[in-house]
């Protein structure tokens, strides 16, 4: 297409998106409270000194505090089109993958399908990694740092930001297979080259890691390098398995290659042998 129509199909598509992540976090807004009394479940523990589980919005709303009038909205706001981004990845998903589909080759366009049913269960995968592994190390580790010189108090708009912005990067952080995968199948990088340089690929996601994650939790750090080592490898696997043809074509051709070059050697050695003679 026309660099214009490119255009008019990306702003076409961008507005299915906002227009579904703008209803969705219309409605959502409104069960608001009852959705972060869900956010914070993994970590109600620490609300509170009686160590007593809260389990109604009424009981929530003793221990969370606010400092300013505009953070009640801004909350629920926020709360509400996060979890519109949960309910709606399959249509922004779909339309960022509708936009390149026209790119791909025939042979390509197989994978879009699997590549679709596989980034929007990784993302929700991601999430309820975070939500049920990661959230309560996480916040025991740092409420621990305060507890020998001060009072924590359960300042409402910290507490459910840092628990956001822990869901949304372990959310995109799971996404790593796709991108392990599509490199090889794509040969942008081969297979073996992954495969050799694991310990820098390791040392790259561990500082992933530490940038990704809210917090300097080295617990947190060490949990989701841990989650991402497993993905990388996972998927190497899954690259191997699918690509098992082409990786087998492309080490017979390297070991010709090489049984190439030792001839040539031999016969240039000959040559040299005969020229002294």
């Amino acid at each position: 297409m026309p660099l214009f129509d490119h255009i008019g199909e990306l702003r076409r598509r961008l507005t299915v998106i906002i227009v579904a992540l703008l209803f969705a976090s219309i409605v959502l807004w409104f069960w608001a409270p009852s959705l972060i009394l869900l956010l914070v479940q993994p970590i109600t523990e620490y609300l509170t000194e009686s160590k007593e589980a809260i389990t109604a919005i009424d009981e929530l709303s003793k221990v969370l505090i606010t400092l300013n009038p505009l953070d009640g909205f801004a909350l629920k706001f926020k709360v509400a089109f996060v979890f519109a981004l949960v309910v709606c990845s399959p249509i922004w998903i779909w339309q960022l993958l509708g936009f390149f589909l026209p790119a791909l080759k025939p042979n390509e366009r197989k994978w879009v399908i699997p590549t679709f049913v596989a980034m929007v269960a990784l993302f929700v995968t991601g999430m309820l990694f975070c939500y049920f592994i990661i959230l309560d190390a996480a916040f025991s580790w740092l409420i621990d740092q305060n507890i020998d010189f001060s009072q924590v108090l359960a300042n409402a708009k910290d507490y459910i930001n840092t628990i956001l912005l822990f869901e949304v990067a372990f959310g995109i952080a799971f996404e790593l297979p796709l991108v392990v995968f599509y490199l090889t199948v794509f040969r942008i990088v081969p297979h073996k080259k992954l495969r050799q340089n694991w310990r820098t690929i390791y040392i790259v996601l561990m500082v992933i890691c530490a940038m990704v994650t809210p917090d300097a939790n080295p617990i947190t750090m060490i949990l989701m390098f841990a989650a991402m080592a497993v993905l990388y490898e996972g998927s190497l696997l899954l690259s191997r398995i699918v690509l098992a043809r082409r990786i087998a074509k492309e080490k017979r051709e390297e070991d010709e290659d090489e049984e190439d070059d030792d001839e040539d050697e031999d016969s240039l050695a000959e040559t040299d042998g005969e020229d002294k003679d």
